[in-house]
């Protein structure tokens, strides 16, 4: 190969690297939206709380949505969280990492309560409807 050829190659291999690199960073689990609370495109599922008081969330499921949109619920190590779900269909509600589950009934609400011990993001969902109601962000 000719040294003009070498190096445009080169350079192209470069260029395409990079790309994929921005791109791994931009949306992959690297990303600032995805490690920490606050920077995702959602809404918050409710502000932060004190650090004496209880975190609460209220999420209803209905027709297969979630309100408020799944966001972020933001405590303090050690914090009693307390997130009430209602959803318009049988489920079962489970907190990722606390690994707490309560069985969702049809327009019952309830109400999993627990001491924020651990620290990182938890995923809060649905486990027949796969549907993410909040991620709990401990700090």
């Amino acid at each position: 190969m000719r040294p003009a050829r070498l190096k445009r190659a080169l350079k192209q291999g470069v260029m395409c690297g990079l790309v994929v690199c921005g791109l791994v960073a931009g949306c992959g689990p690297f990303s600032r939206t995805h490690r920490e609370p606050g920077t995702g495109h959602a809404v918050a599922t409710s502000a932060p709380s004190p650090s004496d008081g209880e975190a609460r969330a209220e999420i209803s499921i209905r027709n297969g949505r979630v309100s408020p949109p799944p966001g972020w619920l933001e405590v303090r190590r050690g914090q009693t969280v307390s997130i009430t779900v209602t959803s318009d269909v049988a489920d079962e509600l489970h907190v990722h990492g606390y690994d707490r589950r309560a069985p969702l009934r049809p327009g019952e609400p309830v109400t999993v309560r627990f001491a924020a011990d651990l620290t990182g993001v938890f995923e809060v969902e649905t486990h027949g409807g796969k549907l993410v109601l909040t991620q709990l962000a401990v700090r």
